[in-house]
């Protein structure tokens, strides 16, 4: 054991100094239990700590339209999902919530959807204009894939950031699970979208049926190649009308594992601690925080709308209206001996890179 905590520390200094590290030391960390495990999350929190601060940046998430062309096996939105409660709102809605999401103290909003193709090129454009027009926010869209044109279109408009997680880097894991869609143009959109001038936000789900410690390894290399100035991942939970419906859980343990892993290797990058975490673990938001997470994502919208976005059952705060949500988690944050920052809370990662090329 004792030697097994000296390689441990070995490889977790040489991640503190160079940032970097091999697929091989990093299955070794995922594996790591016990004092190694703490050791390794002590070491994330310190790295962020030192790079991004104690700060924990609110980003105000609205799920605009339920709809989706794709049929993704993990995911309660999907179109063969007859039992979804689907909805779509219209400009001025998503705009009045962006105001009151500003009028509660947020300074970014998340535009998230399904894949909805109602909502084309000029739409989206509109609705990043009038909200650019009315409050001074930075504007993150999850949208999924588009074409370059949109894209560039969706950035000269005012959209700032850009989330899509590419979910698994195994491409027969992505093929299985995503029927009709291709790994390769997941990765070229993503390009697409960092190339654009873009903060790319991407990440992966941990646990999906048929994952291994081997394709973990490999998702935290894709994401490190593809330079991501923020990182979204979290547990596959299972929804009762999807094809993995009887599948496990991922493990709170090994997201845990992960952050603290990409938090050492990308040390100035923003990396949520989701809600998916929450909703496994009453605790979950709060242990993320505490292993290299600096953000978090609470949704700003209507109840009537939280209740019908269903990606996976048991979403934490559900019930919530936007206002007590946001006071609660203000609680959580001051409760660790962080504070909630302030400003629009741009990727320390991005702006380097910028100052580098500039």
């Amino acid at each position: 054991m004792r030697e097994e905590k000296m390689k441990v520390k070995e490889i977790l200094d040489k991640a503190y100094n160079e940032h970097h590290l091999t697929k091989d030391e990093i299955k070794f960390l995922l594996n790591s239990e016990g004092e190694e495990k703490e050791l390794l999350f002590e070491y994330a929190d310190r790295v962020r700590k030192e790079y991004v601060g104690d700060d924990v940046y609110l980003r105000g998430l609205i799920e605009f339209s339920s709809y989706c062309k794709n049929d993704c096996f993990y995911c309660g939105l999907r179109r063969s999902n007859k039992e979804a409660q689907r909805y779509r709102m219209q400009e001025d809605e998503i705009v009045e919530v962006a105001k009151r999401a500003y009028d509660m103290g947020y300074r970014t909003v998340v535009l998230q959807s399904g894949e909805d193709p109602y909502y084309t090129k000029d739409k989206v454009c509109s609705i990043i204009k009038k909200i650019k027009e009315e409050v001074d926010v930075a504007i993150t869209l999850s949208i999924g894939e588009r074409s370059y044109e949109e894209y560039k279109a969706f950035r000269e408009a005012g959209a700032d950031r850009y989330l899509m997680r590419f979910e698994t880097s195994n491409r027969e894991l992505y093929q299985k699970y995503h029927p009709g869609m291709s790994f390769e143009n997941r990765i070229e959109c993503l390009r697409w979208i960092k190339s654009l001038g873009y903060e790319l936000g991407t990440g992966f789900l941990i646990g999906l049926p048929g994952q291994t410690i081997d394709d973990l390894a490999n998702d935290i290399l894709l994401v490190y190649e593809l330079d991501s100035d923020m990182i979204g991942i979290g547990p596959f939970i299972p929804h009762p009308h999807t094809p993995l419906k009887d599948a496990e859980a991922g493990s709170v343990d090994l997201t845990l594992k992960c952050i603290s892993i990409l938090r050492l290797l990308m040390p100035d990058s923003n990396i949520p601690a989701t809600t998916a975490l929450g909703t496994l673990d009453p605790l979950g938001r709060q242990k993320g925080l505490k292993c290299g997470a600096n953000i978090v994502m609470p949704n700003v919208n209507d109840l009537k709308y939280k209740l019908k976005y269903e990606l996976y059952p048991g979403k934490i705060c559900i019930n919530e209206d936007a206002t007590k949500c946001r006071g609660c988690i203000e609680s959580i944050i001051i409760s660790l001996g962080r504070k909630v920052g302030q400003g629009f809370g741009q990727s320390r990662h991005y702006e380097l890179k910028k100052a580098v090329y500039n």
